[in-house]
């Protein structure tokens, strides 16, 4: 291999290339000096000064340089690259407010951010220019992104622009440039001698260098890497530049400003919550390096090959394969894939490459660089030693480290020959020829080291806890470590590791960890994007389907219960900036079975509001069509998703392309598309029309805000006709369209009754509206009225009497969308209308329709930094009505006011709007309600301000829900205790009748209880509850509430169960279930009537009771009545004698002689069958 691609590592990202001197300072700690640090230093630089022997000593940089030259382990030398990376400009950079995830982003609503919110790309020349938003030069610029996108090349080329007079020569005087990972080897340094490590500082006095420090750029790449904490812990460790001092203290008084204040920066990191080991990091400007665009990449390939020839086969390979192609946005990838192609061209092999992951190109190039050499004990040496140098921080392995460890000078030889290593160029020291080269040999390490016939538990929590403390739990699932031992534990990842390694693998020893980590982070939210990675890298179905589970009811009893709680949500939102995040998120949500729909916002626009559980996914920086691409070819297979809609991004023809290629494929399953306001024409429907007869799925179209004119939808209408066509409903608009089209779209209606075309209005495309001064002021009334017009063709259904809302008679309550929570009241006449189950009280002025919505609080307040001052006090309503229709508004709560204990003052109505979130105080707060009068209305509901410390001692009304499924075997009870909150209530009566519960109603506690203490649940019996102590906690509707369930043997006498106070033991409720109550009473008795009308033939009935239910002589008692009817009537006069055996006996026999009865009478039970 040629030595420039051996190099190449270092030049994409050299996270471990050193670039500078690392020097053993002998100074001593330097002492304390006077405060007023700043006036000090400009004493120092530019007055006359006493210190003689310091001017003689740092009276010029290069004397220093030439001083310290013997003392360094390894000398500076930034390495001139081969033009290999050179061209930055290809790189995208994404300028933002804030880092990605950072908590006060989720203050704003999610859809609509500000521009300057979104970010924007950026040219590398604009690092330090004035932004739009803020008139002021940056002085701190943070370049943070994932491993391997070119975070280090990209500050080394700042540093080589600057000296060949291309960049910032006018801004700065001089640039330094600093590898952080060879900094943390110093002990101590002073400022004078901090400067001389860089060896291409001019021979000028350090007073003329540091007198304009507004001049100066200091780059210190990799700022995130040691293990340090950069604190400017105080002004006084820094007053002259020849005073000596820990490192990170240096460096911790340069990002504090009280050395140098007027100095620039630049930083490169992997993490974004640099705040943890930078405390003064301040305001920087910050921007994410996202990796290669489509011409960077190509640009590359070109480069890489020197002979065309090479090139090009090698170009034209990885565009055909997606994933390779998408992959390739990481320039440390592109590196990777194009080595393997190298090595198999000069071998004279075909070019094949069928790697899905990072992880199997990784050991696509290990098996190919290893191939004829013996290396498997030296290679688990080197695993060793890079698991020991992640966990101290550490990438330098001298001679001696590999001496210890037992590896021959000739193994060495063989590692840089190879290039897994490389030498430090004047040093002894060597590093892998890049992080993350490092961190992939430190996770199969791990893999190796819990290689053990029996499973060592301690061992595997050692190697996690090791991972937590090098990356933190929080960030765990980012860590590449992580990832690419979530990779290497897959059934192909095992495989090729024993090939490597020559050994036998247990594919147990990958389950133990992947399961261990995801246990370690359950009770903790890590990042999403981080753990769908991790999940990717398995490409294990049976993995992500158990770990994705999302949005159910219930859990599925998988083989291994790991729903975690990052899914646990019926609506998640990412934000996805690059095209491998887009095809690692749409790879996986495939997995998640109760995912339905999938919807893709480009820069923040608004979409639809779902009604199913959805991905949102959010994209800021352009959509291409490499994306579409992406995004297209992962979906060739679908698992679960039945929805797209692609609705606001502007479609290309090429898009449009790849869409309808995937619709034609078998594995495409889409029933639901939506491309409203995608800007597609008459040529676009050329493509579209034929897939309308092709896809086997595809039932509902819309394509309502594009120009298809006459033309196009004449087209439409060809294929519409072909008897293969599935479509059932198509939204176009209408009014556009000429008389001749419009009447060919009546007579193709009319020819297929099944297929319905329409431009009705639908939620998802409705305009806001705006008030005289342009404030937009939400849904406009001519929208909400053609929502009337259109749902009254609807099929409606009551929500049920108890729901209704009463005045002087009852308003029945319409269910609109009964999966959305939807649901409609029509007011008559002017009045106060109230609903006692639900909660809500209206006052309206006139006629009025009223739309409700019932939301979960997570879905809005989980974007907010409200949970720590605010707890949720009732539940959370979306209202849709008429503006002035409604006098007042009667919001229920659950605070118990009556304890005296909470202030009314502390009540408010949060209101979640597109700009963000609107906290109103009530007009008066009663005992379960807030008041407020002439109402605005959007997602509110009620909140309470409080301090952390007090949250456990709010008193809150509750309630106990009791549900049971009794069978021949034994009786299953669920006990719930929640908060007086009636959507929760619905939510677990939803879910329980789901799986064929039946309710109870009993009374709810008469005293206070509190969020956060738990009880004791008990009973009259020896009965089996699990758990026994229930926490009285808040949680959303669509979360899964904590309940007990009870194990009933034999319901055959009365049970008391009771709920205790854990802490002092006080009884705070309880209720007496009875064998013969009505909704415990047996199927047979409970069906008497309908058994006596209903069954047909009494004989074979009595034939199978005979000698086990009926004696003879009550045998020959029912056969001589003289009608079917009085033969059961005599039959069950007979049934006072028969226990719960008896009659479970009964009912089997009538199962057997009468099944479609039993059936029918099954269920209109509710479909549950009673039993013993």
């Amino acid at each position: 291999m040629e030595q420039d691609q051996l190099e190449l590592p270092c030049l994409i990202e050299c996270e471990s290339c050193p670039a500078t001197v690392v020097v053993q300072a002998q100074s001593e700690y330097a002492t304390e000096m006077p405060q007023h640090v700043g006036q000090q230093m400009i004493f120092h630089f530019q007055g006359p000064s006493s210190l003689s022997e310091e001017d003689l000593l740092l009276r010029n940089i290069s004397e220093i340089y030439q001083s310290k030259r013997r003392e360094n382990l390894y000398p500076t030398q930034i390495r001139k690259t081969n033009d290999m990376l050179q061209n930055f400009t290809q790189l995208l950079l994404l300028q933002k407010p804030y880092p990605r995830g950072w908590e006060t982003l989720l203050w704003k609503s999610w859809h609509k951010y500000k521009e300057e919110e979104r970010g924007h790309l950026i040219e590398i020349q604009d690092l330090f220019c004035p932004s739009q938003e803020i008139q002021k030069e940056p002085q701190l610029v943070v370049l943070e992104g994932a491993a391997g996108t070119g975070k280090s090349t990209l500050a080394r080329e700042v540093r080589r622009a600057w000296e060949e007079g291309q960049l910032y020569r006018d801004h700065f005087q001089h640039v330094f440039y600093f590898s952080c990972r060879e900094l943390a080897q110093c002990k101590q340094l002073s400022l004078a001698e901090l400067i001389a490590k860089d060896q291409t500082v001019p021979a000028a006095p350090i007073r003329e260098i540091l007198s304009h420090h507004e001049k100066l750029l200091f780059i210190l790449d990799g700022i995130d890497e040691p293990a340090w904490v950069l604190e400017d812990k105080n002004p006084m460790f820094c007053l002259h530049w020849s005073q000596t001092q820990p490192v990170h203290t240096l460096l911790g008084s340069l990002l504090g400003k009280s050395v140098l204040p007027q100095a620039s920066l630049l930083l490169t990191a992997r993490t974004t919550d640099l705040k943890k080991f930078i405390p003064s990091l301040g305001q920087p400007r910050w921007v994410e390096v996202l990796g290669f665009s489509k011409s960077g990449r190509k640009k590359y390939i070109y480069k890489y090959f020197r002979e065309k020839k090479e090139a090009m086969a090698a170009f034209y390979f990885v565009k055909s394969n997606p994933v390779l192609s998408t992959l390739c946005v990481v320039p440390w990838v592109s590196w990777l894939v194009c080595t393997c192609l190298k090595q198999q061209m000069d071998r004279g092999e075909d070019l094949s490459l069928t790697s899905q992951t990072t992880t199997e190109l990784y050991l696509k190039y290990l098996s190919q660089a290893l191939s004829g050499y013996a290396l498997g004990n030296q290679l688990r040496t080197l695993c060793s030693l890079a698991a020991e140098g992640i966990c101290q921080k550490r990438t330098l392995l001298s001679e001696r480290d590999f001496q210890i460890q037992g590896l021959a000078d000739d193994d060495i030889a063989t590692f840089l020959k190879i290039g897994i290593l490389q030498k430090q160029p004047g040093s002894l020291s060597y590093s892998f020829a890049h992080l993350y080269l490092q961190e992939f040999f430190a996770a199969m390490s791990y893999i190796l080291e819990n290689n053990m016939p029996r499973h060592d538990y301690v061992n595997v929590y050692r190697t996690v806890e090791a991972l937590k403390d090098v990356y933190g739990r929080h960030d765990l699932f980012e860590a590449p470590t992580v990832r690419f031992l979530f990779g290497l534990s897959s059934k192909r990842g095992m495989r090729e590791m024993q090939k490597i390694f020559a050994c036998s693998l247990l594919q147990k020893t990958g389950l133990y960890l992947q399961r261990h980590i995801l246990q370690k982070t359950q009770h903790h939210q890590p990042d999403t994007l981080g753990l769908l990675h991790c999940l990717y890298e398995t490409q294990d179905g049976e993995l992500l389907t158990d770990v994705m589970y999302i949005f159910q009811g219930t859990r599925v009893h998988a083989s291994v219960d790991m729903l975690h709680p990052v899914f646990q949500k019926s609506i998640n939102r990412l934000v996805v900036q690059t095209d491998v995040e887009l095809m690692v998120v749409t790879f996986c949500i495939k997995f998640c079975h109760h995912v339905k729909r999938l919807q893709l916002n480009a820069c923040g626009q608004q979409g639809q509001r779902p009604v199913v559980p959805s991905m949102v996914l959010s994209r800021w920086t352009p959509i291409t069509n490499a994306t579409w691409q992406v995004l297209f070819s992962t979906l060739e297979f679908t698992g679960s998703l039945q929805e797209l809609d692609l609705s606001g991004n502007p479609l290309s023809h090429y898009a449009v392309q790849s869409l309808c290629r995937t619709l034609r494929c078998p594995g495409c399953q889409l029933k639901t598309l939506w491309l409203v306001n995608c800007g597609l024409t008459f040529s676009h429907c050329a493509d579209l029309a034929p897939v309308l007869s092709a896809s086997s799925s595809l039932t509902e179209l819309d394509l309502q805000l594009n120009d298809l004119g006459d033309l196009g939808v004449g087209l439409l209408c060809q294929w519409l006709r072909i008897p293969a066509c599935k479509l059932r409903i198509l939204w176009l608009d209408l009014a556009p369209l000429s008389d001749p089209v419009i009447m060919e779209l009546g007579a193709l209606q009319t020819e297929n009754p099944q297929l319905l075309i329409s431009s009705t209005w639908k939620p998802h495309v409705m305009v806001p509206t705006k008030n005289p001064g342009g404030e937009e002021m939400g849904d406009s009334l001519t929208s909400f009225k053609q929502q009337r017009l259109q749902s009254e063709h609807r099929h409606m259904e009551p929500l049920g009497t108890e729901d209704d809302f009463l005045d002087q008679s009852p308003v029945t309550t319409e269910v609109i969308d009964k999966e959305r929570n939807l649901y409609r009241v029509q007011f008559p006449v002017a009045g106060y209308y109230h609903c006692p189950n639900i909660g809500l009280h209206f006052m309206v002025t006139r006629e009025a329709t009223i739309e409700i919505g019932f939301c979960a609080w997570s879905q809005h307040l989980d974007k907010t930094p409200l949970q720590a001052s605010h707890m949720v006090a009732g539940p959370l309503f979306d209202i849709k009505t008429e503006r002035g229709a409604v006098a007042a508004v009667y919001l229920p709560h659950f605070v118990d006011l009556q304890e005296g204990q909470v202030d009314t003052s502390w009540f408010r109505v949060a209101h979640f709007q597109e700009h963000g979130v609107v906290l109103e105080m009530p007009d008066r707060v009663e005992q379960c309600y807030t008041v407020l009068e002439n109402p605005s209305f959007s997602p509110m509901g009620v909140l309470l301000r409080i301090m952390p410390a007090v949250r456990n001692f709010i008193p809150i009304t509750s309630v106990t829900l009791i549900y049971y499924y009794l069978n021949i075997q034994d009786v299953t009870i669920h006990l719930y205790l929640i908060p007086n909150d009636w959507t929760i209530q619905k939510a677990i009566d939803e879910q329980e009748m789901g799986f064929q519960f039946v309710r109870i109603h009993k009374p709810p506690p008469v005293d206070s209880l509190y969020i956060g203490s738990r009880y004791i649940v008990s009973a009259s019996k020896n009965l089996e509850i699990i758990p026994k102590e229930l926490e009285l906690c808040y949680r959303s509707p669509r979360e899964s509430q904590l309940f007990s369930e009870i194990s009933v043997d034999c319901m055959d006498s009365v049970i008391k169960l009771k709920i205790t106070d854990k802490k002092n033991g006080n009884l705070k409720w309880e209720a007496l279930l009875k064998p013969d109550a009505p909704t415990l009473l047996h199927f047979v008795d409970q069906h008497r009537e309908q058994l006596v009308t209903r069954v047909t033939s009494v004989d074979p009935l009595l034939d199978k009771l005979h000698g086990l239910v009926l004696s003879e002589e009550e045998y020959g008692a029912v056969r001589a009545e003289a009608t079917t009817q009085d033969k059961m009537r005599k039959f069950f006069s007979l049934s006072r004698s028969w226990n719960r055996a008896s009659k479970d006996q009964v009912y089997q026999a009538l199962k057997e002689t009468h099944p479609h009865l039993i059936m029918d009478l099954f269920e209109r039970s509710g479909g549950v069958f009673v039993g013993s």
